[in-house]
């Protein structure tokens, strides 16, 4: 694939329609927590034309984290439908972050089965005050290098990685753009969805030119199709019967040019919080809608898909002992059936990018 390098001056956003980023959400699809009663679930197969009608998105902001000062843990989810054990029940992972003479976690995960679906997905919980965000790139994912960080994780980052997660697709499928390390890879499209990261490790998620723009403090954005939920709902576009609009997805049992693909598929995506912390969502036989109903179930007001199919969708959190170094022994996938694992980032053959959070 052809890659296209440019200096950070003149910055070329490319336009993209936003018509259909309006945020229309079905029903009963915003979140809800154990301490307040579930809101009604629409169901993922049903895609009537009223949830497809436009509505107005909402003012939802994420707030302001502060650097080194822990965000409130999250709160229960109550599941879609019937619980099963543990569902929306958030348990610790990764390493202890020292906060003010303590060990605090800054990473809690539970599963969530979606509406509509029999298969629990994944969901994790960042704490953006106590974690800062970096962009790794890869020789396919964006290509265009070498670049100062990409895999394999070398010691120096790992002595402090608590967290990292997969990208989005590759390049020519994101229909955005991508800029790192002062260097714009693919010129950034007005009304994609963008992960921001700035200079102090802090995080913005949203669509670009609207939510999210580029400033002097802009260190990375990755951007990824349009975005999935806004306003603390789906979008329009997520709820729509367009599901191919959301990435070429394998077959049943294999992939390939001549295999059809489905709509229920692996699936990750990322959010953002009404204070500012990060919600990552990965799972198998999810549709876009299903996605986005994850998303905002886990508390997203801004949300974009990452990468599908069975190979991509990854989330590993690290428990090294006191003092050492992350490692593919010490761990942990979110989701015991991720192709990818505690290795994937440690491994110089690794050529897609992903996003580490590491202890401040």
């Amino acid at each position: 694939m052809g890659i296209r390098v440019r200096s950070l001056l003149p910055l070329a956003v490319t336009s993209l329609a936003v018509a259909s980023c309006s945020a229309a959400a079905p029903p009963g699809s915003g979140p809800a927590h154990a301490s307040a009663p579930a809101s009604p679930a629409a169901s993922a197969s049903s895609r009537s034309a009223s949830s497809r009608s436009a509505s107005p998105a909402g003012s939802a902001r994420p707030g302001t984290v502060v650097p080194g000062r822990p965000l409130p843990a999250p709160a229960g989810l109550v599941p879609f439908g019937p619980v099963a054990a543990g569902q929306g029940a958030w348990r610790p992972a990764g390493r202890p972050v020292a906060e003010n003479g303590r060990s605090v976690r800054a990473v809690y995960e539970t599963t969530l089965i979606p509406p509509g679906g029999t298969q629990s997905a994944g969901i994790a919980w960042l704490d953006t005050g106590l974690l800062a965000a970096r962009l790794y790139s890869g020789s396919v994912s964006p290509g265009g290098g070498p670049y100062r960080y990409t895999a394999p994780i070398q010691p120096a980052q790992a002595a402090t990685l608590v967290a990292a997660f997969n990208g989005g697709f590759k390049m020519n499928q994101a229909r955005g753009g991508y800029y790192t390390e002062g260097r714009m890879i693919d010129p950034l499209r007005a009304g994609a969805a963008s992960l921001v990261i700035y200079a102090d490790g802090s995080v913005g998620i949203g669509a670009w030119g609207r939510d999210v723009t580029m400033t002097p403090q802009v260190v990375s954005v990755r951007q990824n199709l349009l975005p999935l939920v806004a306003g603390g709902r789906p979008t329009s576009r997520a709820a729509s019967a367009r599901w191919q609009a959301w990435g070429s997805t394998c077959g049943a049992a294999s992939c390939g040019p001549t295999v059809p693909g489905i709509e229920h598929q692996w699936r990750s995506g990322l959010g953002i919080t009404a204070d500012g912390a990060l919600v990552y969502v990965a799972g198998p036989a999810l549709d876009p809608l299903q996605l986005a109903q994850l998303l905002v179930r886990a508390g997203a007001v801004r949300g974009m898909q990452l990468d599908i199919n069975p190979n991509w969708p990854v989330f590993v959190t690290y428990d090294p002992p006191a003092g050492g170094r992350a490692a593919a022994a010490n761990g942990r996938k979110l989701l015991s059936g991720t192709a990818q694992g505690p290795w994937t980032f440690f491994e110089s053959s690794w050529a897609r990018d992903f996003i580490t959070m590491s202890a401040r």
